[in-house]
């Protein structure tokens, strides 16, 4: 019996260790494939042939105000240069903007003095040029580009929840709040914020347009797979005044810094 269990766990280990073996060389056969195919790649751009000719990718993006997403088609024009298609949408808020909460009734949170909520909404062309590219092994290439194109501001009013003197309760904006029929003295009058649903039917759109410039590092860039990092700066100018709050300055132009995390494919 002690023979037969020593000759099992014999075996047992020969046949883990032939397992190990064989996942190792799978491994590297992948990778050293993976290796050729990437310096095939190298080889054919350093000849001018464009291996991906175009990819589609989105993502999300942190602003200096706010915070979007966005869809991007891209289409290379040589080895070294592309041009990238945008749409855009982003949310943006004044620095001025605090949340407050009634502290007599059970309700959503608001921001005090807030008129609209603001969402730029871009669609543009960006020129994109390779700086510096690490080879293979899935290093990073470091691109910049720049560009611009139409800035639409859309404005959804932001209501606020308040009683009257019948204590009839509704939903007005901060620009219509303090009149006859509504007893407001300070904040504590405002009983709670909007809704998700509140105010989509009132949209207004100011036209504007958009200038952007950015630097973009790409990580594995002879993959299928896109995954990126981009760090930029825009600059937003609109046809009128943008209102966001009361009793403070409203702006034409907006400047902005943001980070964007890229996803998508290459073919």
């Amino acid at each position: 019996m002690k023979k037969l269990f020593l000759y099992t766990l014999f075996l047992m280990l020969i046949n883990n260790s032939l397992s190990a073996q064989i996942i190792y060389q799978d491994r590297k056969s992948k990778r050293d494939e993976k290796n050729k195919r990437i310096n095939a790649i190298i080889k054919q751009e350093e000849e001018g042939v464009i291996h991906y000719k175009t990819h589609l990718a989105g993502g999300f993006k942190l602003v200096n105000d706010g915070y979007g997403g966005f869809l991007e088609y891209g289409k290379a024009q040589s080895v070294k240069k592309s041009l990238l298609f945008q749409l855009e949408i982003v949310e943006r808020k004044n620095s001025k903007e605090e949340k407050s909460t009634n502290p007599y009734v059970n309700s959503a949170p608001f921001i005090y003095g807030k008129i609209n909520f603001f969402y730029p909404m871009k669609l543009g062309v960006q020129q994109q040029f390779l700086l510096g590219n690490k080879g293979n092994k899935n290093g990073v290439s470091v691109s910049c580009n720049f560009g611009g194109g139409l800035s639409l501001g859309l404005l959804r009013p932001y209501l606020v929840e308040v009683a009257n003197a019948e204590d009839v309760i509704s939903f007005v904006n901060y620009e219509t709040l303090y009149n006859e029929d509504y007893n407001v003295s300070d904040s504590f009058a405002v009983i709670g914020g909007p809704g998700l649903g509140q105010g989509w039917n009132k949209m207004k759109m100011i036209p504007g347009m958009y200038l952007k410039s950015a630097l973009r590092f790409d990580y594995g860039k002879y993959n299928e797979i896109i995954s990126g990092l981009e760090i930029g700066a825009s600059l937003e100018y609109y046809s009128k005044k943008i209102p966001q709050m009361i009793a403070i300055k409203q702006n034409q132009l907006f400047l902005g810094v943001y980070l964007s995390l890229i996803f998508g494919t290459r073919k």
